[in-house]
């Protein structure tokens, strides 16, 4: 049991550290490729963000551990609306201007309900997670259209600020990319051995293992890079991370497990997490858009209340573990 704990948290740190220079090395490789920086900031970061989510999730499906990877999803997207979002809005105020960001949350409501129905028979089947996976593959030509007729949008200005705050040669982006990927795996197979261990030892599935340790620990890179965003200022860098995380981790992160094993999901994941997951956006979503004049902010009562639902939500999964 010590050793399993010892591996979850040597695996979260190496697990947040090798997250971190990946998705500045991608970044940086990415601008030396010429791609925009409107581009990066939608989808190079994002799928960056979401790169701990994936891994662990993957590694927990050929593992024949479904129900680990569903949990690190889900309860990875409630972490970042409620612990990213919520905590940053309660430190200041968040101003919403990209256009881009408002266009998304509409889609990531959408892909929320597909999972709800995906989910309804209490499975998510190859079919289903290949699905999945070509909604993806139609956001991301969508946002690269999108990207070339938004010039002006105001998270241009950030990621072009992030990226130029972080310069990097072309042989040191690639270096830091691929150090970081092979750490990610590493460090998501040591996760993922830990997780599993402790669900074993205290008698819970490896969902609730999922959606709580596993989950809070892989959101934790979103978290880092949104602080580090609001010192700057940048805003909607932070809206964008979290609402970018939250569709890479719907579409790719169970897209990858389902179709490398289907996904049992009993029914407590549709009435119990999912639940929380899509009002949660909803919430997000309502707090972001301007309705009659409203200021588009997130303020601190909205983001304390982010926050609270989380805090009560990973309060009662604890429970469970602990009563187990």
């Amino acid at each position: 049991m010590l050793l399993a704990f010892i591996a979850v948290v040597v695996g979260l740190v190496l697990l947040i550290w090798s997250a971190e220079k990946f998705i500045d090395g991608a970044a940086a490789t990415s601008r030396w490729l010429g791609l925009s920086p409107l581009l990066i900031g939608m989808l190079v970061i994002g799928f960056g963000t979401s790169a701990p989510e994936m891994m662990v999730s993957v590694l927990a499906a050929m593992q024949g551990n479904p129900g680990l990877a569903v949990g690190n999803a889900y309860g990875s997207n409630i972490a970042n609306i409620g612990l990213v979002l919520g905590f940053i809005a309660l430190i200041s105020p968040l101003a919403v201007h990209s256009g881009v960001i408002r266009k998304e949350m509409p889609l990531l409501v959408a892909v929320m309900l597909l999972t709800g129905y995906m989910l309804f028979d209490g499975w998510i089947s190859r079919a289903e997670a290949i699905v999945l996976l070509v909604a993806l593959g139609i956001f991301i030509a969508i946002s690269i259209i999108r990207s070339r007729g938004q010039e002006d949008d105001p998270l241009l200005g950030e990621v072009t600020e992030s990226l130029d705050s972080n310069p990097m040669s072309r042989g040191k982006a690639i270096m830091w990319t691929l150090i970081g990927l092979v750490l990610l795996i590493a460090s998501s197979r040591l996760l993922v051995w830990g997780a599993v261990e402790i669900a074993v030892a205290f008698g819970v599935s490896d969902l609730i293992i999922g959606l709580t340790v596993v989950a809070v620990g892989t959101s934790l890179p979103e978290l880092a890079s949104s602080i580090s965003a609001l010192r700057r200022k940048e805003h909607d860098m932070v809206l964008g991370n979290v609402v970018g995380s939250n569709l890479f981790n719907s579409m790719a992160v169970v897209g990858l497990a389902g179709v490398i094993a289907p996904i049992e999901a009993g029914r407590e994941v549709l009435v119990r997490d999912w639940s929380v997951m899509t009002f949660m956006t909803l919430m997000m979503v309502l707090f972001a858009f301007s309705w009659r004049g409203r200021p588009r902010r997130i303020n601190r009562v909205e983001g304390g209340v982010l926050f609270a639902i989380f805090i009560a939500y990973t309060g009662y999964m604890v429970s469970i573990v602990v009563m187990s």
